[in-house]
């Protein structure tokens, strides 16, 4: 037995990986991937409906092509995006100060991609509050800039820019740490090279000599950009205490799954939304790993 373990010690190293990988992730999708063509409505038993969901959802979900699929990619463009490049002006800008100030200011941006959906209905809730005495209405009425209080986080017209600050917010996780990280171990030599080839400003630096130094931080800060602006659906029902959001003017892919899932027990539709949403992730990622993936000769 001892040689046998001596042998094939990658399995037993390998295995508790593989078994969790395997409950947590592999079943549920390929489960997913097969409920997605079928009616389930957690009670009975499945009834395979062929691509009829994917139709549905294509062709006759209204809701999901006039509100969730553009307000999905308004969300993501700015908080995927916005807050990518975020990430890595704000890394940048604290590689270039002392070591103390440096720590004590990277906690204080990263603490807040901690807090969960309590914290936020706590501080963003008091500041949007509905009410004269939420933060923003109180200022507003105080400087006469509004008559009567704004229902914020029940306005279709600003719920998904209040989202957007939010998640901005809260945005600095650990790809921005990956960041960091990478811009204080670049070569130092490389610099150096650099200011004796012609490199004349900051901004030549960061172009030619920081970015492809820190190629892997920023892919693995790409990546989770990605997942986590689509998989994000918290912050609007959060903010707004429903699902669906009000109008539909908060609601992303994953709220419009749940909904579908969790109130309404379409759990086969609900499938085929997750499955359309893993695929849309699958394809960003290529995009991401074309841009900063390593590139042959």
């Amino acid at each position: 037995m001892q040689k046998w373990f001596k042998k094939h010690s990658y399995i037993v190293l390998m295995a508790p990986y593989v078994l969790m990988f395997s409950i947590f992730i592999l079943i549920p999708v390929v489960v997913s991937v097969g409920l997605s063509f079928t009616y389930f409505n957690s009670v009975e038993m499945p009834k395979f409906t062929g691509l009829s969901n994917y139709i549905q959802l294509i062709t006759n979900d209204d809701i999901f092509m006039q509100k969730v699929l553009p307000n999905t990619l308004i969300y993501g463009l700015f908080v995927g995006v916005g807050g990518y490049v975020l990430s890595f002006i704000m890394a940048w800008s604290l590689a270039q100060i002392t070591r103390v100030p440096r720590t004590i200011l990277a906690v204080i941006l990263y603490s807040p991609s901690l807090t969960g959906g309590v914290l936020l209905s706590i501080v963003w809730g008091v500041i949007f509050s509905g009410d004269a005495n939420g933060y923003l209405n109180a200022l507003l009425l105080k400087w006469n800039w509004i008559e009567t209080p704004i229902l914020w986080l029940q306005s279709e017209k600003y719920l998904l820019p209040i989202m957007i600050i939010v998640s901005l917010w809260s945005s600095l996780g650990v790809g921005f740490l990956s960041m960091l990280a990478g811009i204080l171990n670049a070569d130092e030599e490389v610099y150096e090279a650099g200011r004796i080839d012609g490199i004349k400003n900051r901004f030549q630096e960061v172009i030619y000599i920081t970015i492809p130094q820190v190629m892997p931080q920023m892919l693995f800060g790409a990546i989770m950009a990605i997942t986590g602006t689509f998989t994000s659906s918290g912050v609007g029902t959060v903010l707004s205490g429903s699902n669906p959001t009000p109008g539909y003017a908060g609601q992303l892919i994953v709220n419009h799954m749940e909904d579908y899932a969790f109130i309404r027990m379409e759990m086969g539709y609900a499938s085929a939304i997750a499955v359309a949403l893993l695929i849309a992730i699958r394809l960003c990622s290529n995009v991401v790993n074309r841009l900063f993936g390593e590139r042959g000769d």
